[in-house]
Parts: structure tokens; C-alpha cells; sequence
């Protein structure tokens, strides 16, 4: 039986916890465009994927956490990679990379996939974007550098007519969630564009505080809200005028991080990584039917495999019912003893009151409600998996009625 993955603990900000965010603190870090303005408003300034971002702000991350569940947070997401890929093959080059199906793309829709390596494993999770006429992707902060190499290294493998252009010097990305994200969005963009058709994963050109941006309906929190790429020199006045909104606060990486572990997200690195299949991950839905009938991806043979024969062991939510809170690293234990997996996140949830996480653990382990154990500080507590998202997500549909022009 393949070994459990054992994840090296990394910082992360918990409710309740500080804990330094990242790594590399040693080495100089680069700024936002909006690094001046976190400071004015009162950010407090942590190193995190070789960015200098605020953790939280003033006030509680408890209060922020709860307030973009029940309004909207601004977020700056500058630090991701923002990536565009030009030619009549950027699509089809994508499909040798990423298990989706992307041929079947529409204009201006949305894709979440990933990165696979010849293993089967993840190298990165990404969102891609079919524009009329290239495609856009963003990829995590951490590993862009190496998501670039690694389609460089590929396309010089191939004679697919694509062009890469990475955009680290031109662009900031800011992220608004929430359910009140649309109200303070509306008031912004020309009254012509009804956000009430404008559904989840798809994106458009629209001028955001008299700026041509580009405005994606999609997030990192469960929530409806948006992600908006900005030209960098209009970064600043776009997101003041986002925050002079009566609904939005500005929000850090401690929430934005609380908030995606309620709603069942992954976060690289942690519970994801090369070594970890979509399969095992239980992000199959990724993976088109087309791609699993034919393949042509890297380390489809092994995660098709897989897929028919079953992973030997499967991400899960848990939530700990008795005992000191499961961070990540720590170890799950079976109602015997037995180790059968670890904890990749946990926080304790703001909405829900109690203690929440994800990890892996052996097949056999992981139907939810199966009684389990956390062994914290060398001390067992009761817990049990859990189906996920903790909370429930609540992205934008748009109905028939509203399909209507």
C-alpha cells in the first residue's frame, strides 16, 4: 500500500493564533502596488510567498472573517500569477498540461484545474479562462515561477503555435467576496452591466471606477464576490474607491485563509503537492469525461489508473469534537489507535464554533461520519470526518428569467 504523505508544518495564521505566515523572511521581499496603502489603513505586514502582505488589520480576524460572511472584504491578491497565452494552440497545449476539458470552453467562461506531473501528482491548482482571443490564467503566488518553467520546459517539447506572457510588473489582482460583494461592485461599474446575469466563473471587460479591468465572478472564500486585475498604475484609486463602500472592509491573508478551509478549499503546499494525485485529493470532477476516455495529459496513465481503481488514500474534512483544536501536521488516529493519515490544515471556525480541518487519511477511513482521533500535543481528541464545505458555498446563479437579455 503506498505510504501516507507526511506534510512539513508550515506557518499559517489561525484564528486566535499569530504564527508567521511563509517563509523566506530572510531574503527581500516584494511589495504591492497597494503596500503603502495596507500600511495607512492598518495592515499588519507579514512575509508570504516572497510578498510582503497584511495578515489582518485592525480589529479581530473572528470580526473580519464574519463580516465577508456577512457583507464583503476586499483582499489583495497581487502576489498570484497573473498569465496570458496567446496563439491558435494555447488551449490545446494547456490539455497536455491540465486534465480538464478545455476545448469545450465558451468565451469568456472559467475553468478550475491543475498542473500534473508525470507521477500523477500536482504541481500547481490554477484557473483558466477562454477569452475571444487568448487565454488568461491566474496560478498561485508560490509557484508561479515554477509554473512558468514547467510550460516553458513543455512547449520546447512541442511545435504548438503559443505564446506565454507573464504579467509581474503591469497588473495587481484584488479579490472582493462576500454576499454584499455585488451591491458595492454595482455602484462602480457603468449601470449597463446587470451583475444579476453575470454568473460564477465567467469574467469581463468592464470599467471599474472609470478603469478598464478585468473582472472574473469567482473566489477563495465560498462566497459570491469577484476577482478584479487592475492595471498597477490605477491599483491604488480602484481599491480606495472599493473601500469607501459601506459594505466592504479590507481583509488579510489570516481571513482569507480561515475562510477557504470553512468552505473546503485547498491550499498548495499544504494540502496539495506533488505527490498528491486530483484523485487522492478528491478534485476528480476536475477531470473531463473526454480527458478520461482519452487521456494525453501528463500522468494521465497513472491517474487514470487510479481513478478506476480507487485511491489508496483521500482527502477529508474532520471536525474535532473533543480536545485541542488539529493544526496541520498533526497526526489521525483511527478509533483503535492506529495511525491512518495527518492533518494538512485546521482552524477553529468563526461561523461554526468549533474546530474544523482537512487531511488525508487510508480509503477505508474516510466515509464521512466515521469516528476518528487527533493527537495534539500528545494528547487524543475525539473527532469525526466530516463532509465538506463546512460551511455552504453560496456562488452566484443565475436563473432562466435572468439569462434573458
Amino acid at each position: 500500500m503506498r505510504s501516507l504523505p507526511r506534510f512539513g508544518v508550515r506557518s499559517t495564521f489561525v484564528t486566535g493564533v499569530s504564527r508567521r505566515f511563509g517563509s523566506g523572511a530572510e531574503e527581500p521581499l516584494h511589495k504591492t502596488a497597494l503596500y503603502d496603502l495596507h500600511l495607512e489603513i492598518g495592515g499588519k505586514i507579514v512575509p508570504f510567498a516572497g510578498y510582503a502582505l497584511p495578515v489582518q488589520y485592525k480589529g479581530s480576524i473572528i470580526n473580519n472573517h464574519l463580516h465577508v460572511r456577512e457583507n464583503a472584504g476586499l483582499f489583495d491578491v497581487s502576489h498570484m500569477g497573473q498569465v496570458n497565452l496567446y496563439g491558435k494552440d494555447a488551449l490545446k497545449f494547456l490539455e497536455t498540461l491540465v486534465p480538464s476539458d478545455l476545448l469545450s470552453l465558451q468565451d469568456n467562461h472559467m475553468k478550475l484545474s491543475c498542473f500534473t506531473n508525470a507521477k500523477g501528482g500536482i504541481i500547481d491548482d490554477c484557473i483558466i479562462t477562454k477569452k475571444p482571443s487568448h487565454v488568461y490564467m491566474v496560478v498561485n503566488g508560490a509557484c508561479k515561477q515554477k509554473d512558468l518553467e514547467h510550460m516553458k520546459a513543455q512547449l520546447a517539447k512541442s511545435k504548438l503555435d503559443v505564446k506565454i506572457e507573464y504579467l509581474p510588473d503591469t497588473r495587481s489582482l484584488v479579490a472582493l467576496q462576500g454576499p454584499k460583494a455585488a451591491d458595492a461592485l454595482s455602484r462602480l461599474i457603468p449601470s449597463s452591466f446587470n451583475l444579476k446575469k453575470f454568473p460564477f466563473m465567467t469574467t469581463a471587460n468592464i470599467k471599474v471606477a472609470g478603469v478598464d479591468c478585468w473582472v472574473s465572478r469567482c473566489g477563495y472564500t465560498g462566497e459570491d464576490g469577484f476577482e478584479i486585475s487592475v492595471p498597477k498604475e490605477h491599483a491604488v484609486a480602484v481599491t480606495k474607491k472599493i473601500l469607501d463602500q459601506p459594505e466592504v472592509q479590507p481583509s488579510g491573508l489570516g481571513v482569507r485563509d480561515s475562510l477557504r478551509l470553512e468552505a473546503g478549499l485547498c491550499l498548495y503546499g499544504h494540502d496539495l503537492n506533488d505527490d498528491i494525485s486530483p484523485v487522492q485529493a478528491q478534485l476528480s470532477w476536475l477531470i473531463g469525461k473526454r480527458r478520461r476516455e482519452k487521456g494525453g495529459f501528463l500522468g494521465s496513465d497513472f491517474i487514470l489508473r487510479e481513478l478506476k481503481e480507487g485511491p489508496k488514500i483521500k482527502r477529508v474534512g474532520l471536525t474535532v469534537e473533543k480536545g485541542a483544536p488539529a493544526r496541520e501536521g498533526a497526526e489521525i488516529l483511527d478509533d483503535k489507535g492506529n495511525n491512518i493519515g495527518t492533518v494538512t490544515s485546521g482552524t477553529v471556525s468563526p461561523c461554526l464554533k468549533k474546530a474544523v480541518a482537512m487531511g488525508y487519511v487510508n480509503s477505508a477511513s474516510s466515509k464521512s461520519g466515521t469516528p476518528i482521533q487527533v493527537k495534539v500535543r500528545g494528547k487524543n481528541g475525539a473527532a469525526v470526518v466530516a463532509k465538506m464545505p463546512f460551511v455552504p458555498t453560496k456562488y452566484h446563479k443565475v436563473d432562466e428569467d435572468n439569462k434573458k437579455p
